[in-house]
């Protein structure tokens, strides 16, 4: 998990970051943001070609000057990026579409508002090569995301940049390239085989999903935006050095309400008892879960207070779940 450092071209690289995000995405948006007061489209920045810019100062690599076609950046690096921030909501009432900065729907005058948070990274994988690059050829997958960190408080004047990576050799992240080869596989071949003058959909691989976190993403960078609407204000919270070894940083933690009821009984069994010790509360120990559990009692507030997150050897005894089906975001996980 050692990025070449003999591929890391570009220096200053933190510094660049923030000038990066105010001349290529928050500026610009903000003046979208004034136009869309007066033309009513959509100020939606599209992340794409700015997320591949991003990328190159996150890893200190350059591109591989291809364009949409070819490698991401010059080490291979497979380079996927979306963004939450002014996404389209749609009004509750008459269905129809409102802007994120609209807080009344201007064709009913409801203020209910479906505030949409669904945009996902595609993979798209059409051939046994495609798949091979994705799951073998490759070393590493680098994952982009703008969002709102505090969307379930309806702030949409913060934004959060962060990326994370997945290195696709590695073990600790075995479950990614076992998603990929099922989708290709059990989705993409037999949707290919029932209608084969139909391309099925892209692979959907949702931020914060149990998927996610059983893929053991390690997140590398995250910068906060205040004022992002009007005066935007940087403050870069987490940035790890380009040629830094990645093997030494913790994945994400799996927060315990994605699991459902089964899965956490799983948790409390007696032979995982090793595993899940670890990511006890202080305050608690295996014992405490394990005689909730078999209480019967099912508050996973109580829960949380025994094993708010899982771990990386926590989650090695989860099982994938519907990895053979269409990728659907069926369970809305509240950041905390």
């Amino acid at each position: 998990m050692k990025p070449d450092v003999n591929l890391i071209k570009i220096k200053k690289n933190k510094e660049r970051i923030k000038q990066l995000l105010e001349e290529l995405v928050l500026g610009p948006r903000v003046k979208a943001l004034d136009w869309s007061k007066i033309t009513k489209q959509t100020p939606n920045m599209k992340i794409g070609y700015p997320g591949q810019h991003l990328a190159s100062l996150i890893t200190g690599m350059e591109g591989a000057r291809t364009g949409a076609r070819g490698d991401d950046l010059v080490d291979g690096t497979e380079v996927k990026s979306c963004s939450r921030v002014d996404q389209l909501d749609n009004c509750s009432e008459c269905k129809n579409k409102v802007l994120r900065t609209e807080s009344k729907c201007p064709h009913c005058g409801s203020s209910k508002i479906n505030r949409m948070n669904d945009s996902k990274w595609l993979f798209s994988i059409k051939s046994e090569d495609e798949l091979k690059l994705l799951t073998s050829t490759i070393d590493r997958v680098l994952l982009t995301i703008a969002d709102y960190p505090e969307y379930d408080s309806s702030n949409f004047e913060k934004l959060r940049f962060q990326a994370f990576e997945i290195w696709v050799k590695e073990k600790r992240h075995r479950n990614f390239k076992e998603i990929m080869s099922n989708y290709y596989y059990k989705i993409f071949l037999e949707h290919i085989k029932i209608n084969p003058n139909k391309t099925p959909a892209p692979k959907n691989f949702w931020p914060y999903s149990y998927q996610f976190y059983l893929c053991n993403p390690v997140k590398v960078f995250e910068a906060v935006v205040d004022n992002a609407n009007t005066d935007p204000e940087i403050v870069i919270n987490l940035y790890t050095e380009p040629e830094a070894d990645r093997s030494s940083l913790e994945p994400e933690k799996m927060p315990i309400e994605l699991l459902s009821y089964d899965e956490i009984l799983l948790m409390a069994e007696s032979k995982n008892a090793s595993y899940v010790k670890e990511d006890i509360s202080d305050g608690y120990n295996i014992s405490d879960f394990k005689k909730y559990i078999d209480s019967g009692k099912k508050d996973i507030n109580q829960i949380r207070e025994f094993i708010p997150n899982l771990g990386e050897y926590s989650k090695s005894i989860l099982p994938l779940r519907d990895t053979d089906k269409i990728s659907v975001e069926k369970k809305k996980y509240k950041r905390r």
